[in-house]
């Protein structure tokens, strides 16, 4: 069988003495989009940073392409190939939208340039001058999501992209993670927006308490779409 791209074996994680993930299993293939689902204090985002090496207490396996994270720096995920778009976006409130997509080091061959992100982002080259601080929530989003594809990782995770968006914006946004996948992006997605993420991925992870209580592919959604809305809470 395939190596999977990223892959957690019995992934536990701490805040301090907090013991918030327990033990959580999870693949996710070359080439595909999966998507952890979850209410609110699920984990969700806890796992994202376990990834990365934000988070710094975390025991088990972490496995990209089977070379095993835990143990390193954080700036290691990184440079292996993940890139991490969080929540709270992140991005440089003083700078431009053009010093925001170029401050971020080229990591690896592969990476988008300028013109290939305005092409996917069109908003951004019209907006490419003005301060972070001038955005909209949509327009930082998507420039916190076009920031990490210049520097050519493979990996993209995603923690809650259309959180509060206008559905125009959603929409644009699900138009290019589409296209990042056609041009063979891995991405593990997080997101409460089920009718989205069901458009995008290819299988689903749901999580409740810290653990994996269940794994959907999206063939099958339609038929678990009552027990899927209850994981949520909807």
């Amino acid at each position: 069988m395939t190596e999977p791209h990223l892959s957690l074996r019995g992934l536990n994680g701490w805040y301090g003495e907090s013991h918030v993930l327990h033990g959580v299993d999870l693949e996710v293939p070359e080439g595909e989009t999966v998507t952890l689902i979850g209410r609110n204090g699920a984990g969700k985002t806890t796992t994202l940073r376990a990834i990365t090496g934000l988070l710094k207490r975390r025991t088990g396996e972490i496995r990209l392409h089977g070379r095993e994270l835990i143990g390193l720096p954080a700036y290691a995920a990184a440079r292996a190939g993940i890139a991490y778009v969080p929540e709270e976006r992140g991005i440089f409130a003083a700078l431009t939208v053009k010093e925001n997509l170029t401050l971020p080091p080229v990591l690896a061959e592969g990476g988008m340039s300028l013109t290939e992100i305005y092409r996917l982002f069109p908003n951004l080259e019209e907006r490419a001058s003005s301060p972070g601080t001038k955005l909209s929530g949509g327009e930082q989003q998507m420039l916190a999501m076009a920031r990490v594809l210049r520097n050519g990782a493979r990996l993209l995770l995603l923690d809650e992209p259309t959180e509060g968006l206008a559905p125009v914006v959603v929409q644009r946004i699900g138009e290019v993670l589409k296209a990042l996948k056609a041009a063979g992006m891995t991405i593990l997605l997080v997101e409460q927006n089920f009718r989205f993420a069901r458009r995008l991925a290819d299988r689903f992870y749901v999580m409740e308490h810290g653990r994996i209580v269940d794994q959907v592919t999206t063939r099958d959604a339609g038929v678990r779409i009552a027990s899927l809305q209850s994981y949520l809470g909807v």
